[in-house]
């Protein structure tokens, strides 16, 4: 059993919206990712991390994220 579900992941000073699916199962370390989700969010990391927004934006939203107060 499956359930969909957003991850958010934050890199320098942007921010992306990635569908993944959580996997259910009745013992063990439920709910989790399955390997082609993690590696999914890994790429989206790095292609933050580089600055390479067209490839993050590839797999979901691309937010810039501002500081509103210090």
């Amino acid at each position: 059993m499956s359930r969909h579900s957003v991850k958010i992941i934050h890199e320098g000073g942007f921010g992306a919206e990635v569908p993944v699916e959580l996997i259910e199962d009745e013992g063990g370390w439920a709910p989790y990712l399955s390997v082609e989700d993690a590696r999914k969010l890994d790429t989206v990391r790095l292609a933050l991390k580089r600055g390479d927004i067209a490839a993050a934006a590839s797999y979901g939203r691309v937010f810039e994220l501002k500081r509103v107060a210090g």
